[in-house]
C-alpha cells in the first residue's frame, strides 16, 4: 500500500492545486527538506523532510525556535509527495486544509545518525540547511504522532523571533498576499481556463450538483486520466453523450463529426460522417463541447470489419444482491479461463460490472456476436437458475442478464475511465480481480479514481 494512499484520499485534486501524490524516484543525492506556514483553522508551520521517496511531514503549532531550551510539539502527519515542497498557495475553502499555504523555507538536510529504511525511529538527530533554519536539531517521539522539535546546542543561532519572518522564501509574499492572490486570479481564470491548447467556455458551469461537480472539474478529470484512457479510446468510433444545461437538462447522443469540433478525425461510413480521436487534446476539445461520457466500438477505424475486443455486461435484476452478482462475475471468468480467453474486470459505473476481452485471433463482426452468445447461453444452461441470455426483462427476475448485445454489429461500451451521466458521477473504471469484492459497480467517483491512479495499473498488460 503506497504510504500516500491517506494524503490522497483526503484531497479532491478536481478542486485544489496541490499536487496529487505519486512516489517519488531518486535523482540527487541530497535530501530536501522545506517548512511551509499554513493558516488553515489552526496556524501552523509544516516540517517536511525527504525520505524514500516522500516527504515525513509534521505540524508544528508554534513553529521551530532557535532557543534550545524550547521543545516544541511537533504532531507527524500523513507523508506528503515530493512535489509538494514547491507547492505555494491557497487551498479552497470546503477542502481539507484550507487557507494559504507559504513557502517559509527551503533546503537539504542530512541525518546524523543512521536511520533505518522504514524510519521506525524514537528520536533522530539532524542537520539542516536551509536560508533560515540552519544547524543541528532534533525530533523526539513521545506519544502516538506527537514528537518534539528541538535546536541542539551548536552555537548557530540565527533569528530570536521567527515569528518575524513573515514572508514566503521564494515569492516574497505575506500569507494576506497569497490569499489575495487567489482571489484575483479566480476572478481573471473565470475568462481563461486552458487544458492542453483547449479553451474551457463556461468552466465554473454545474454539472452535477451533489456533490457539485463543474464543467472544469469534468475537464481536469480527463486532463488527468488520459494517459491512462486514450489507448482504449484512440482509433475507435465514437458515440458521446453531450450535456449542454447540466444533468437535469438535454442529453443527447453525438456519433456523427461536427468539423467544428477540434483535432477529431473523420471517417465516412455508407455517405454518414463519423468520428474517432487519437490525442489527449481532442479528447479535452470533445469535453469542452459537454461531451461527458464516452462509448466506444469493438473495432479499430482502420480494420472495422474484424472487432478486437469482446465484452460482456453483467445487468442484474434491480433487487439481486450484490454478492450473487459478484458470483456472475467469477462464473462467467471461470468459463473463459476454459477457453483460454484471458479477461478483464471494469466496474460499468451503473448497476453492473463488465469483462473485457482483448481478442488476439482475427474474427468477423458475425462471428463474435454468435461466440458472445454462445457463451452467454452456456452460462444460462449451467446455471439456468442464476442467468439468462434474453434480454427482456420479465425474463431477469432474481437472475443476471449476461448482455452478449455489446459484440454485434455497430454496437458500442462505455470506455474505460469515462464518467457516467448519473447521479454521483460514478465512472467505469478497469479494477484488478482481487477488488471485485472491494469496489461495488457504481463505487468510483472522481476523487476515488484519481487516487486509484497512483496504484498499479490493472490493465498494464491488456495489450501485449
Amino acid at each position: 500500500m503506497s504510504s500516500l494512499q491517506k494524503y490522497n484520499s483526503k484531497r479532491n485534486f478536481t478542486k485544489t492545486k496541490e499536487p496529487m501524490g505519486k512516489i517519488g524516484s531518486k535523482k540527487e543525492s541530497k535530501l530536501h527538506f522545506v517548512v511551509q506556514h499554513h493558516l488553515a483553522r489552526k496556524d501552523h508551520y509544516d516540517l517536511r523532510l525527504e525520505w524514500n521517496g516522500v516527504m515525513k511531514s509534521w505540524a508544528v503549532p508554534k513553529g521551530p525556535s532557535y532557543n534550545p531550551k524550547d521543545k516544541r510539539l511537533a504532531v507527524q502527519v500523513e507523508d506528503h509527495p515530493l512535489s509538494y515542497r514547491h507547492f505555494e498557495g491557497n487551498i479552497p475553502i470546503g477542502e481539507y486544509g484550507a487557507g494559504p499555504v507559504m513557502i517559509w523555507d527551503e533546503g537539504y538536510w542530512e541525518p546524523i545518525e543512521k536511520i533505518p529504511h522504514s524510519f521506525n525511529v524514537s528520536s533522530f538527530k539532524f542537520i539542516l540547511k536551509g536560508k533560515r533554519l540552519q544547524g543541528a536539531w532534533t525530533l523526539i517521539h513521545f506519544k502516538n504522532n506527537n514528537w518534539l522539535l528541538k535546536k541542539e546546542n551548536d552555537d548557530i543561532y540565527l533569528y530570536n523571533k521567527i515569528k518575524l519572518l513573515d514572508t514566503s522564501i521564494k515569492t516574497k509574499r505575506t500569507m494576506q498576499e497569497i490569499k489575495d492572490n487567489k482571489k484575483v486570479n479566480n476572478k481573471t481564470n473565470i475568462k481563461e481556463y486552458i487544458l492542453d491548447g483547449i479553451k474551457i467556455t463556461n468552466p465554473d458551469k454545474v454539472i452535477f450538483k451533489n456533490p457539485k461537480i463543474t464543467k472544469w472539474d469534468l475537464a481536469c478529470y480527463y486532463h488527468k486520466v488520459a494517459k491512462r484512457m486514450l489507448p482504449y479510446l484512440e482509433n475507435r468510433l465514437l458515440s458521446t453523450v453531450r450535456l449542454p444545461d447540466g444533468l437535469n437538462g438535454s442529453k443527447f447522443f453525438q456519433k456523427h463529426f461536427n468539423p467544428q469540433d477540434n483535432g477529431l478525425k473523420k471517417i465516412k461510413l455508407k455517405k454518414e460522417d463519423y468520428y474517432y480521436l487519437i490525442t489527449k487534446k481532442a479528447l479535452i476539445s470533445e469535453v469542452q463541447m459537454n461531451s461527458f461520457e464516452f462509448h466506444i466500438g469493438l473495432s479499430k477505424v482502420y480494420n472495422l470489419e474484424n472487432p478486437d475486443l469482446m465484452v460482456f455486461d453483467l445487468d442484474p435484476d434491480e433487487n439481486l444482491e450484490i454478492e450473487k452478482l459478484r458470483e456472475g462475475v467469477r462464473d462467467l471468468k471461470s468459463i473463459l479461463d476454459k477457453l483460454h480467453l484471458k479477461s478483464y474486470l471494469k466496474v460499468s459505473g451503473g448497476k453492473g460490472y463488465h469483462i473485457v476481452v482483448p481478442l488476439k485471433k482475427k474474427i468477423s463482426v458475425d462471428n463474435l456476436a454468435l461466440n458472445s452468445q454462445n457463451i452467454a447461453k452456456l452460462m444460462e444452461a449451467t446455471w439456468p437458475d442464476k442467468y439468462t441470455s434474453n434480454i427482456r426483462k420479465d425474463k431477469r427476475k432474481g437472475k443476471i442478464f449476461i448482455d452478449w448485445l455489446r459484440n454485434t454489429k455497430n454496437a458500442t461500451f462505455v470506455c474505460p475511465y469515462s464518467i457516467r451521466l448519473r447521479e454521483k458521477c460514478s465512472i467505469s473504471i478497469p479494477i484488478s480481480w482481487k477488488q471485485l469484492d472491494q469496489i461495488k459497480p457504481n463505487d468510483i467517483t472522481i476523487t476515488k479514481a484519481l487516487n486509484l491512479l497512483n496504484n498499479k495499473d490493472p490493465w498494464d498488460d491488456f495489450y501485449k
